[in-house]
């Protein structure tokens, strides 16, 4: 736990528990699937390294989420056909970790989708280099994004985060991907922005303009600064009244339009979530088909407060 964790209020325990109603008796905020665009893939929680603060607590020992295969996704590709579809994302762990990798990429573009790989761009990625290379040279860039986590343009800042020497692995990375042509997102954490948004994403243009990595650190896209996520920490339960409060529609956030598949350990099956942020609760996975999981969400989690209704955020465009 950080120190800003320690630090911020504790959650009361009696919070997102029943799915109707929240803990003052208020209508509980649920999202129906308006029209599944992103679907993502959970590749297996191994990573390469291991973070302090990893919302999925992946680790070079932790395979709580088996590797995916690349006749699952081709399975749930199929199924997709009947939705409007538009993108594809890969997350994990460190989805280079799973040797299906670069054929599901392969699947997916050669289907005319987007792809999406979220990664910290170091070894796992560079033993790809070749299949990489060939990848591009079949497809282009405009449809094939990875976006490397780094988490702070300072390295001590990144370090404290992932470990020592990882924001110089991750800045070797973004070089040989950006000499090689590839389309380049970024994602950092707000939680380290205390000077603003607008210096920390002038650390991060400098950073990029000195090392020759062709993303706009103004665009909010191409620079994802994600809201820090702690399930420990107090937040307000979103009800149907928050939507006009807050000014905000159920079909702004993710579960409006996402889905995750993953696989857990010794499962016969792979298992289609509500969302990306939300693996170990039993409640948010929906069923072992995208019909099953075409069913509303409610918002019991605190991520559903933190990151996607008060936050704002998402994992995709």
């Amino acid at each position: 736990m950080s120190i800003r964790q320690q630090q911020a209020p504790r959650l009361d325990p009696r919070k997102f528990q029943d799915p109707a109603v929240t803990l003052t008796g208020a209508p509980r905020a649920t999202v129906a699937l308006a029209g599944l665009r992103t679907l993502w893939f959970n590749t297996g929680t191994l990573c390469n390294i291991a973070c302090a603060n990893c919302y999925i607590e992946s680790s070079p020992r932790n395979d709580a989420l088996a590797y995916l295969t690349l006749a699952e996704v081709r399975r749930f590709l199929d199924e997709a056909r009947a939705h409007p579809l538009e993108e594809v994302g890969f997350t994990g762990g460190e989805p280079f970790m799973n040797p299906d990798l670069v054929p599901m990429l392969e699947e997916v573009l050669g289907r005319g989708l987007r792809a999406l790989v979220l990664t910290n761009a170091m070894q796992p990625l560079r033993r790809h280099a070749a299949a990489l290379r060939a990848l591009l040279d079949r497809h282009g860039s405009e449809r094939l994004i990875l976006r490397v986590s780094l988490d702070h343009h300072d390295a001590a800042a990144h370090d404290l985060e992932r470990g020592p020497g990882s924001f110089a692995r991750t800045l070797e990375g973004l070089r040989w991907l950006a000499r090689q042509g590839f389309r380049l997102h970024v994602a950092g954490r707000a939680g380290f922005a205390q000077a603003g948004e607008a210096a920390m994403r002038a650390g991060y243009a400098a950073l990029f303009a000195a090392h020759g990595i062709p993303v706009d650190a103004a665009d909010p896209v191409a620079l994802m600064l994600f809201p820090e996520m702690d399930p420990g920490r107090d937040v307000p339960e979103i009800t149907t009244a928050c939507w006009g409060i807050l000014g905000r529609s159920p079909e702004s956030v993710m579960c409006a339009s996402a889905r995750m598949v993953v696989r857990r350990k010794g499962a016969a099956q792979a298992a289609v979530l509500a969302c990306t942020l939300i693996a170990e609760d039993a409640r948010f996975e929906l069923g072992a088909t995208l019909a099953e999981a075409a069913r509303p969400v409610a918002l019991n989690h605190p991520h559903c407060a933190t990151f996607c209704v008060l936050g704002g955020a998402a994992c995709s465009r």
